[in-house]
């Protein structure tokens, strides 16, 4: 999933990327609260974790604009503010969740685990799709009970097409999700991807299917 990180400090916000980017997500720092802004406008992404305390531009403000344009992508804060009035103004302003530093890194994951759940539409962590079943938490994939073996990228790509079923995606779009803005990923690479986690899942009821010139779409039968 692609991730951008908004923080100032820039140790903290690279730590933040590095941990997500191990996950297999795309993960991208920005520390100044204009850029931020500038990005949000558009750049599509699948989270936002965003500091309060920004040059240029405060979180709050942000997240304001960010809510004012319909955009719905979901938004972590983290503040240094623990004051019950501080998180009645933050959630009314359509933050989706905060986390008060210093945090802890589990929680932090679990935290964006929960969220990228309900944008999708999903209850809980782990989910069933026909014989197929997706635990988040243990970022495990199971087939008719048997564990396949997939990696931090293929369980995110699977994620994007589970929680796309039915939609075309262009390769762009994968591209978008999986990948952070310093990566340059080859011109086949989504099709390796994709073909690789076609073969580990194989026996699944997921099938996603190769709509020539126009991406992939991914169904359950």
């Amino acid at each position: 999933m692609r991730v951008l990180v908004v923080e100032d400090t820039e140790v903290l916000g690279q730590a933040i990327c590095d941990r997500l980017t191990s996950l297999g997500h795309g993960a991208d720092l920005v520390t100044n609260g204009e850029q931020a802004n500038e990005i949000l406008k558009y750049q599509t992404l699948d989270l936002i974790i965003l500091d309060l305390n920004l040059p240029g531009m405060s979180g709050l403000q942000i997240l304001k604009q960010l809510r004012a344009r319909a955009n719905e992508t979901p938004v972590l804060i983290l503040t240094a503010r623990d004051q019950m009035d501080d998180r009645v103004i933050l959630l009314d302003a359509g933050a989706d969740d905060y986390l008060t530093k210093p945090f802890n890194f589990r929680e932090l994951e679990a935290r964006c685990r929960a969220l990228l759940r309900r944008h999708h539409g999903y209850a809980a962590n782990i989910t069933e799709h026909g014989n197929l079943t997706i635990d988040r938490d243990a970022r495990q994939v199971t087939v008719n009970g048997e564990i396949q073996a997939v990696t931090n990228r293929e369980f995110c790509l699977l994620e994007v097409f589970v929680g796309h079923l039915g939609r075309v995606l262009s390769k762009d779009e994968i591209t978008e999700h999986l990948f952070n803005y310093d990566e340059t990923p080859g011109p086949n690479a989504i099709e390796l991807y994709v073909g690789r986690l076609r073969k580990k899942l194989v026996k699944s009821s997921l099938s996603i299917s190769t709509l020539r010139g126009l991406g992939y779409v991914a169904e359950i039968s």
